[in-house]
């Protein structure tokens, strides 16, 4: 560059999707937490953590990538407690070090009519 001259740098955050693979290691390792609103649905619908934790590793897949959400990337798992659809919604927590991943559960229910028109098929909004 030439005297005078100032190169600028500007960082954009990335958004990554959500991996199922990564997920579920997270859950074997204990390496998430729930949020306050998580927790009051699970106790509504009536589900114990380890049937959730069971729902996602044994039989989740992701329904849907929500890679733009303003509070970072999450996705929608569908996994099933005792042949019951449930879904649980998943983000990162918020950490002082940036290397340590730690899942948030940041909902959980179970997909009914008339949002949902199957566990993997959101209904028509009213």
């Amino acid at each position: 560059m030439k005297g005078g001259e100032h190169c600028y740098i500007t960082l954009v955050p990335v958004r990554y999707i959500m991996d199922l693979e990564e997920i579920q290691s997270l859950i074997r390792e204990g390496k998430y937490e729930y949020s306050f609103h998580a927790q009051q649905e699970r106790l509504e619908e009536n589900l114990d953590v380890a049937e959730i934790e069971e729902a996602i590793l044994n039989h989740g897949e992701i329904v849907e990538q929500y890679p733009h959400d303003p509070r970072g990337e999450s996705c929608l798992v569908l996994g099933f407690v005792s042949v019951q659809p449930t879904h649980v919604v998943l983000g990162w927590a918020r950490r002082k070090r940036e290397e340590e991943k730690i899942l948030r559960v940041i909902t959980v229910y179970r997909p009914t009519l008339p949002k949902w028109k199957d566990p993997r098929t959101r209904g028509e909004r009213p």
